[in-house]
């Protein structure tokens, strides 16, 4: 483990806590103009989701906003869908229009967010169509089991079983797996389970807007401020989510950033956000544990972006981070060296 307990350190929390004093924050001057007047028209016209006690209200509203994001990617990246069943598990394959004859030996599998409780279907291809199209490469959504219904660990377990479905058609060192927000946290957590499993790792992964962490830490706060939202809770070990219900913070495949001897057997992993994600602090704690246990490790972080800002399909910087997801995995499932020989160290 690498930190003391959180109780061991709540005694020193009240003293060692800042009040903030009331301010005006100014936009980025880093980022778009684009970027600027997509967070200007939020200001003037804040959509709100339903309380969570009203959960299928949440899913509706979140399955419409995918709904419009979609429709805008569709118009600009040409791609084909076809549902399939792989490991017994729903996906969605989506293949570009003109793939790259050099990369039909790899395949990238997506893990949608939502929080575990939503996000399939339009959720899933928002995160797919972008990326498949970029990187001119098949990618594979899973359409894992939610919660409520389904709690930890029935969606890292359907990941796995598509993973280990495409391990007989792909070379695991031609796979990478990539999620953002939950679908990030559910990417670590697939590749502690491959690595529990002893199972060939894939070439990369990449946790974008959450990672093998509970959200916490000072962007709970400062992010949600910075994006006109209320704070989440700081200082967490847990996720408070239904998803994680009942699971500690020293499971090793549910939180794999607490545990140095699962992250040593990790392949080469992106983490990708906004400075103002309230995913940023976990995510720049999981670059340097694993950077501490010897993964190669790189870290992008977009100012003024919030938390999975590339769904937004017209800023530059989600261009840009298509383009920074796309060249990442292709360097790394374009490398000469078998990671198939890379085997699960417990």
């Amino acid at each position: 483990m690498f930190a003391a307990s959180a109780d061991a350190q709540r005694g020193d929390e009240a003293a060692a806590a800042v009040k903030l004093p009331a301010t005006t924050l100014p936009f980025s001057g880093y980022a778009s103009p684009e970027a600027e007047a997509a967070m200007a028209a939020d200001l003037r016209d804040p959509q709100v989701p339903p309380s969570m006690t009203d959960l299928p209200a949440v899913r509706r509203f979140w399955q419409a906003y995918s709904d419009r994001a979609l429709a805008k990617m569709r118009r600009r990246f040409d791609v084909r869908t076809e549902h399939r069943t792989i490991g017994g598990v729903g996906v969605e394959v989506v293949t570009p229009a003109s793939p790259d004859p050099r990369r039909t030996d790899r395949v990238l599998i997506n893990l949608h967010g939502g929080a575990f409780m939503w996000g399939a279907g339009s959720g899933a291809l928002v995160e797919a169509v972008p990326i498949a199209a970029v990187a001119r490469t098949t990618v594979v959504t899973v359409d894992y089991r939610l919660a409520p219904e389904h709690r930890f660990p029935a969606a890292v377990e359907d990941a796995v079983a598509v993973y280990q479905a495409l391990l007989r058609t792909y070379r695991p060192e031609k796979i990478g797996i990539y999620g953002c927000s939950a679908g990030g946290a559910l990417t670590a957590e697939a590749t502690a389970m491959i690595v529990q499993r002893k199972l060939p790792v894939p070439a990369a992964i990449g946790t974008l807007c959450g990672t093998g962490l509970p959200f916490g830490g000072d962007s709970a706060i400062l992010g949600q401020l910075a994006m006109a939202q209320p704070p989440a809770p700081s200082g967490v070990t847990v996720d408070p989510i239904p998803y994680f219900s009942g699971v500690t913070s020293n499971n090793p495949v549910a939180y794999p950033g607490n545990s140095k001897t699962m992250l040593a057997a990790f392949p080469p992993t992106l983490l990708l956000g906004g400075s103002r994600d309230f995913a940023l602090s976990a995510m720049a704690t999981m670059s340097r544990r694993l950077e501490q246990a010897g993964v190669e490790t790189h870290l992008q972080v977009f100012d003024g972006m919030g938390h999975a800002f590339f769904m937004n399909s017209d800023l530059p910087e989600s261009l840009e981070a298509y383009q920074v997801i796309s060249s990442f995995f292709d360097r790394q499932l374009s490398r000469s060296a078998n990671a198939s020989s890379r085997r699960a160290k417990r």
